[in-house]
């Protein structure tokens, strides 16, 4: 038998390691992680599933929402931190919202959408109310948008300042800048050439970070102590059992720092609500 071509020997021997390669890392090596993660990791290789009443109702590692057919929050259970995954909680479009510190200007119209600090101020504010809490904090105005001025000119002795996140005929949280008179912000108008100026204020924030901001993946299953605290009264009202039995089911659902250093204590809302229905 003639020897074969160098060309067609070496496109055998690429034949022959594509095989056994699709062989080795395509089937016996997922085979095998599959198999040592049931054996030694069954829980967690299978989504963390938590069940109640023989039905999955979730999983221990992914957050959701409790609210009603129309989003507005259930009393009787304990609320999740904002997600920005989809509609919220969508592992199918797990992300942040990629807004920064830096994102305090609302951008009106159809096309529009509320900056990352007006979105803090809203959520502030409305988790203030179902608390029965102020829910005031820096940089947000009353009626919850963000406390930012447009100053024209950029440089220079200011002849106008306009509240650019309080459209009209609302009335401006400052009435003056700097001795100018602040207007509100007129839909429409072009703002961008003017300064940015955002306003601390005096408030004091009582409603936690967590509750107003999502976090990176948008299914965090965790919200700080300090939250399900501030949540604490309010479910046992609904509920009407004693504040403190609530406390004591806040505490043994938390968990503490990762390695006893990493993080903070945290409070799964998923197994916190779960004991609270039983």
């Amino acid at each position: 038998m003639e020897r074969l071509p160098s060309w067609i020997r070496q496109h055998l021997a690429a034949l022959r390691a594509l095989l056994v390669l699709t062989l080795v890392t395509g089937a016996l090596y997922p085979l095998v992680i599959t198999g040592v993660a049931q054996a030694v990791f069954d829980d967690g290789a299978n989504g963390s599933l938590v069940r109640k009443d023989g039905k999955d109702v979730g999983s221990a590692i992914v957050g959701q929402s409790f609210t009603d057919a129309d989003g507005n929050p259930v009393g009787r259970y304990f609320q999740s931190r904002p997600s920005a995954a989809g509609d919220g909680y969508d592992m199918l479009s797990t992300a942040a919202s990629n807004l920064g510190p830096e994102d305090v200007v609302d951008i009106p119209g159809e096309e529009g959408r509320q900056s990352l600090l007006t979105q803090v101020c809203a959520r502030s504010r409305a988790v203030g109310e179902l608390e029965g809490v102020s829910g005031a904090r820096p940089y947000c105005t009353p009626d919850g948008v963000g406390a930012v001025l447009k100053v024209f000119p950029a440089v220079g002795t200011p002849t106008r300042a306009v509240s650019v996140n309080q459209a009209c005929p609302a009335t401006p949280f400052v009435a003056e800048y700097r001795g100018v008179r602040v207007e509100c912000g007129k839909p429409g108008e072009d703002y961008a050439a003017g300064r940015t100026v955002p306003v601390r204020g005096t408030a004091r924030a009582v409603v936690p970070a967590d509750a107003v901001t999502a976090s990176g993946s948008g299914l965090d299953p965790d919200i700080s102590v300090a939250y399900a605290d501030l949540q604490a009264a309010r479910v046992a009202r609904e509920r009407g059992i004693p504040e403190e039995r609530v406390r004591q089911l806040i505490a043994a659902n938390t968990t503490g720092r990762s390695l006893g250093f990493m993080g903070e204590p945290a409070v799964n809302v998923l197994e916190l609500n779960l004991a609270l229905d039983r």
